[in-house]
């Protein structure tokens, strides 16, 4: 009788374990698929951007080569005859320099940017749920 009890407790107990985690694997399966659409969200939004700054970036790119190209001829001709040497000089140095200054700025814009921040705050949000960490959880 006490050997059918045990067996029939130790049933109910891997039968409870085993409907236990199936619960938290069900639980995790729905978080990861949460944190991969927000991941999908952020990686769509992040890559519009890119191609909306990037296009922007060009057109602002040959507009300002072709007008500054243009003035460099225009202020060109109008000094051929007597600083002509002086002139392209002076072009190809703001050229030059520009070209520099802005090469600058878009390296420190780019290695600025933070990709899927949102992402990784839910990820260490999750983390300090599963420690157990109260404080941590929002």
């Amino acid at each position: 009788m006490a050997r059918q009890t045990d067996a029939a407790h130790d049933a109910a107990t891997r039968e409870s374990l085993w409907s236990a985690s199936r619960g938290w694997l069900r639980d995790a399966a729905e978080l990861l698929r949460v944190r991969l659409a927000l991941l999908g969200v952020e990686a769509g939004a992040h890559a519009l951007d890119v191609v909306q700054a990037l296009a922007a970036a060009v057109a602002a790119a040959v507009l300002l080569c072709l007008g500054l190209g243009f003035l460099a001829v225009l202020l060109t001709v109008l000094l051929w005859e007597g600083q002509r040497v002086l002139a392209l000089a002076l072009f190809a140095a703001v050229f030059l320099t520009l070209g520099v200054v802005t090469l600058l700025w878009a390296r420190r814009r780019l290695l600025g940017v933070r990709w899927f921040a949102a992402s990784a705050a839910e990820l260490q949000r999750d983390v300090q749920r599963l420690r157990g960490d109260r404080d941590g959880a929002a």
